[in-house]
Order: C-alpha cells, then sequence, then structure tokens
C-alpha cells in the first residue's frame, strides 16, 4: 500500500480499538450471562435440596418422638 505523505499507514486502528472492544463485549454478554444464571440455579437448587432433606430428617425424628410417646403412654396405662 503506497504510504501518503504525513499519513500513518493505518489512521483508523487507534480509534477502531474502543469499538472492536465494545462489540467484544456485546458479544460475549449472552453467553457470560446465560453462565451466571445457569450458576446460580444451581446453586440454589442445591440449597432448596439440602433444605428438603433436612426438613425430612426432622419430620422422621420427630415421627419417631411421637410413635416413642404413644408406646411409652400405652406401657403406663399397662402398669397402672
Amino acid at each position: 500500500m503506497p504510504h501518503l505523505i504525513g499519513l500513518p499507514a493505518q489512521p483508523l486502528a487507534p480509534l477502531t480499538q474502543p469499538v472492536s472492544r465494545l462489540v467484544d463485549v456485546v458479544v460475549r454478554w449472552p453467553v457470560e450471562s446465560q453462565h451466571r444464571a445457569r450458576r446460580n440455579a444451581l446453586v440454589a437448587s442445591t440449597a432448596l435440596a439440602q433444605r428438603r432433606a433436612e426438613l425430612d430428617e426432622v419430620e422422621q425424628f420427630l415421627a419417631s418422638l411421637g410413635r416413642d410417646s404413644h408406646v411409652e403412654d400405652a406401657a403406663h396405662a399397662a402398669q397402672g
């Protein structure tokens, strides 16, 4: 490419760099956003599963206490 006197070979390069960075950010945004959303959903799902497991454990424990108290009540009634 012939050089014109006083003009650089690529005069628009410094001007297009901010634009190309902006385009890169805009192009990457949907992918990065989807990754964040998927990670957040996984964290929430894990927390909910742990909470359900804890609630089931508490319900089982309380149910076993209820059965034990009925057995103890029957034993006390039988002993008089």
